[in-house]
């Protein structure tokens, strides 16, 4: 009788302690938006496999913050690169009371949603949005891990100018704030490095045919095209520049083309071969983990990899890093320490500048030998 009571207290005594444990273990979520329908899901799933990779990594180290064992969960929405449902995504997020949020991918839904982060104290890292515009109002939880696109628009002109030798460019761009954006910065620096604009066309981020546009363009003889705007674009862009006999004119963009979609979407075009765009960051060879990260990737993700998914990657554990700093998961708490990070992540060692900008951003140009992507520099 005696044994049974004892056996009976120490189930007892084990049930509470479970329950305790239990409720000592905090769940974090961390909100990553990206267009997961539409034609730049590619995009997107890439960018959540990098978030999702991250959580799944940070759940087995056993962190504790403030006394709490942490759960970390990963709360995907997806905002079509549509900008009122990047708007709409946001406030759900903020509705949710997420601890953080990685994203967005398109500069047109980034944008907007900083806004909604900010009116509601959420801190936001992008590690794919590119347009200047971003940290001009100045909000304290808007943070950009990449090369905006007045390094990527430069390095591009340069590089015409500098290395090609390029006199007459037309500029192209699909009149999204990415788009625009980077071709405005492209067009301004290729005219202070002497290149003539002689041509100036304009599309939508839905379009598919191009005929129009370049047969207008191949009237004014360019040697070079630059192109504002995303890989399902730019890959039709290409097949029709074939079919109109403009073989010999480089092709130029930023990262939105920059992808291992754009040689699929070119669909065997030789005017592939023409292409030469940037990304903000080193090449993922370059990077100071990128290859070991990369196979690590591959290995949950074979055939997914486009872009950006370092940067989410690396997005998501600079929030914890700055939670940890902070013993705090609270955003109140833990968003003063973000801007005073010095993160040694996968892409780069991570430090901001007061505007919440990436220091010393590097850029990388790339081309497509026999349909591969390869860094020039």
């Amino acid at each position: 009788m005696q044994l049974k009571l004892k056996l009976t207290a120490v189930a007892a005594f084990a049930l509470v302690a479970g329950t305790v444990s239990a409720q000592d273990v905090q769940v974090v979520k961390i909100g990553h938006v990206a267009p997961m329908s539409g034609g730049q899901a590619h995009y997107g799933k890439d960018n959540e496999n990098g978030a999702r990779m991250a959580v799944e990594e940070l759940n087995t180290q056993n962190i504790t913050i403030g006394g709490k064992k942490i759960k970390f969960e990963l709360q995907a929405e997806d905002d079509a690169a549509d900008p009122k449902q990047g708007t709409a995504a946001a406030q759900k997020l903020c509705d949710s009371k997420v601890n953080g949020v990685v994203g967005h991918l398109n500069s047109g839904t980034t944008i907007p949603a900083s806004k909604v982060y900010n009116d509601c104290g959420v801190p936001m890292v992008t590690g794919a949005a590119t347009n200047p515009t971003l940290t001009k109002p100045g909000y304290k939880t808007t943070f950009r891990i990449i090369a905006n696109d007045n390094a990527l628009g430069a390095g591009l002109a340069y590089y015409a100018a500098d290395a090609l030798k390029l006199k007459r460019i037309a500029v192209i761009d699909d009149r999204t704030a990415y788009g625009q954006g980077v071709a405005d910065v492209f067009k301004a620096t290729a005219k202070q490095k002497g290149i003539q604009v002689v041509d100036e066309q304009f599309t939508t981020d839905k379009a598919t045919d191009f005929m129009a546009i370049l047969t207008a363009i191949k009237s004014k003889n360019p040697d070079g095209i630059f192109f504002g705007g995303m890989d399902p674009q730019g890959g039709p862009m290409l097949r029709q520049m074939e079919q109109l006999g403009m073989g010999n004119v480089k092709y130029f963009g930023g990262d939105g083309i920059c992808t291992v979609k754009l040689a699929e979407l070119a669909a065997g075009a030789k005017t592939l071969g023409n292409v030469v765009c940037a990304e903000g960051g080193s090449s993922i060879q370059k990077m100071p983990g990128g290859a070991a990260w990369k196979a690590k990737y591959d290995g949950k993700f074979p055939g997914q990899f486009q872009v950006y998914s370092p940067y989410t990657y690396d997005a998501t554990m600079l929030l914890v890093d700055a939670m940890k700093r902070a013993n705090s998961t609270d955003p109140k708490v833990y968003t003063p320490k973000i801007i005073e990070s010095n993160y040694k992540g996968v892409t780069a060692s991570i430090a901001f500048e007061p505007t919440g900008e990436l220091k010393n951003p590097a850029i990388t140009l790339y081309a497509y030998k026999d349909g591969k992507k390869v860094p020039l520099n």
